[in-house]
């Protein structure tokens, strides 16, 4: 198979016989790897500075490094606070703003913003990871991956000995659920603990047989302190088949430990990220209201503390909420959300009402705002612009980089940026995607087509810089990429979303081909030296393809099917996540064997 794979890949490239030296300088592989990636912006207390972390690839040593930076709000030369062998990631300021917690060798270590000096905060067994300080100052609460039967860290001290020291390495499970992705559980579960900063054992505040908080894939933290410092929200996951349940839901106990209380009993689809608003009235956090689909929807909820009630403030809001911060004062929530390919920032009043628009451009994430509420900070980039972190007025105007961090490297290329294309899909729906043109484009000359196509299924592509599936290393090799948005893109309205739901060769690939259709009629493209590529939904697509490459207005002259699946029913047997099986075909493959088979 990877024989395979890579001959569909050299024939790719050699569907293109434009000579490098008509191109210039071409962005490849090896300069993607030279982009330092910035990432997790932290405002300090006072609202003067911005700590984050920036990640440099090692391909000689195979591996990459994270390190802590700070910069002015205002912009400026940039220094970097930490250093060494280790990773040091996740920086939260300390209330005074006199320090940083973070994390290095899987502890939680504090560093002296002025002097640079360095304390190790913890030496649990199990390792630590994300801090989040409590308002006062008084406690760290991190993670980490224990034993739910031990109730110390010298019992689960003595279980990792135990499992290194054993000549037994075969993995042993007796649930589903075993392992997340490329990551084994082995009997342990995630829980959040407390450690005091004058000193003692840090104290595991969600003991029990369940993650708290569940696999994520990034994103804010799943834990919050209330402004007062005595109480921590968490997500925990307590159903007894998790592997077929998106049901987590928000809790709250007492940061002195006993019993956590579930706030979101009446919701049986994913709650999330809970955030305390700054005057300790409301709980925000992220909702999808339909059970066992994790591609629904995300709201924002918010819960009365007084009243013990919650409500949606974005029902109205066809998009899916991503990043949220309260204001100052506590009476709006600034959020991002995906729309048509770019991730906008918007604003919705906490009393409820409209959800107002204040930034458009480019794909933006990770807001904050300044604790005197006049500016926020967040994350951009572009298809043609890495990673930075940009300034604006609360009103949204004005934004400007922070950082440039990535400028001088960039600029010596000549990266085209991503242009919205729309045509008509199944039952006459309209249908977007982006295209990205070569740097020595001529719009008189026909250039060879590559079709990207994304995984998910309900995932996009973005006018947004990718490490992984960079279309601008593809571009500079002289293709024209085309990257379409068909049926369970997200960004579209969730009932776009929706639609490829049990129909995953269906309605998609009839936009799929229409889309290569108008592609095709603008003119530049060589419909005989087409190929397209695409990883997990996008490499099943891609096998799809391979069986149905009889469209009478072109061909597919070579394909490139990276992590796709091919036999649903062995999917099923094979995924850790059931209810994603479960819920894209309509049940079991005993209970509903005809759509497995039909789209295998």
């Amino acid at each position: 198979m990877k024989r395979l794979l890579t001959s569909a890949v050299i024939v790719l490239f050699a569907l293109c016989s434009v000579p490098a030296q008509q191109m210039g300088r071409r962005l490849t592989i090896n300069d993607l790897l030279k982009v330092r990636r910035i990432s997790d912006p932290q405002i300090s207390p006072d609202g003067r500075m911005v700590a984050f972390t920036i990640t440099d690839p090692d391909k000689t040593a195979n591996k990459s490094k994270t390190q802590i930076h700070l910069i002015a709000v205002e912009g400026g030369e940039p220094r970097q606070l930490t250093s060494g062998d280790q990773s040091s990631e996740s920086p939260r300021w300390s209330p005074d703003g006199k320090s940083l917690a973070y994390i290095s060798d899987s502890q939680v270590w504090m560093i002296d913003v002025a002097s640079g000096e360095k304390k190790k905060m913890t030496s649990i067994s199990t390792g630590a990871d994300v801090p989040v300080w409590s308002p006062g100052g008084k406690f760290i609460a991190f993670t980490s991956d224990v034993y739910p039967e031990c109730t110390n860290d010298e019992c689960n001290r003595k279980r990792v000995q135990q499992a290194d020291e054993s000549k037994v390495k075969a993995k042993v499970a007796d649930r589903l659920l075993y392992r997340h992705w490329k990551t084994w559980k082995e009997g342990k579960r995630s829980h959040v603990f407390i450690a005091s900063m004058d000193g003692g054992a840090a104290r595991d505040l969600t003991p029990g047989d369940s993650d708290a908080p569940p696999f994520s894939l990034g994103g804010p933290p799943e834990y919050a302190f209330s402004p007062d410092s005595k109480e921590l929200a968490f997500t925990r996951n307590t159903e007894k088949d998790e592997a077929i349940s998106t049901n987590n839901d928000i809790f709250v106990v007492a940061v002195t430990g006993g019993e956590a209380r579930r706030i979101t009993t009446d919701n049986r689809g994913a709650d999330s990220t809970p955030v305390y608003s700054p005057d300790g009235r409301y709980i925000a956090y992220r909702s999808q209201p339909r059970a066992g689909f994790e591609a629904d929807r995300w709201q924002l909820m918010i819960f009365d503390r007084q009243t013990n009630k919650a409500r949606s403030l974005t029902e109205a809001f066809d998009l899916q909420v991503e990043s949220m911060a309260f204001s100052p004062d506590s009476t709006k929530i600034y959020l991002t959300a995906g729309e048509r390919g770019l991730q906008p920032v918007f604003t919705v009043p906490v009393s409820g009402g409209a959800v107002t628009k204040l930034i458009s451009d480019g794909f933006n994430d990770d807001i904050k705002i300044t604790a005197d509420g006049k500016s926020l900070v967040f994350v951009r980039n572009t298809a043609s612009r890495p990673t930075e972190i940009y300034r604006a007025r609360a009103d949204g105007s004005g934004a400007a980089p922070i950082t440039k961090i990535n400028a001088a490297l960039i600029a010596g290329f000549n990266l085209k940026p991503a242009e919205e294309v729309t045509w008509q899909g199944a039952e006459d729906a309209k249908v977007s995607g982006f295209i990205i043109k070569p740097p020595d484009f001529d719009p008189s000359r026909k250039w060879p087509l590559l079709v990207l196509i994304h995984g998910g299924p309900q995932g996009a592509w973005n006018d947004s810089w990718g490490y992984r599936w960079n279309p601008q290393v593809f571009a500079a090799q002289g293709y024209v990429v085309f990257m379409p948005n068909p049926r369970g893109s997200t960004g579209y309205g969730q009932k776009f979303t929706d639609d490829i739901s049990g129909d995953w060769g269906g309605k998609v690939f009839t936009d799929l081909m229409n889309g290569v259709a108008h592609v095709i009629s603008l003119g530049y493209v060589d419909k005989e030296r087409i190929g397209a590529a695409g990883g997990s939904y996008g490499g099943y697509m891609v096998n799809w393809i391979e069986g149905h490459n009889n469209d009478p207005r072109f061909r597919f002259k070579a394909l490139a099917s990276h992590a796709g699946v091919y036999n649903l029913t062995s999917m099923y047997g094979a995924t850790e996540e059931l209810w994603f099986t479960e819920w894209e075909f309509k049940g079991t493959p005993w209970d509903n064997p005809e759509i497995y088979t039909r789209w295998s």
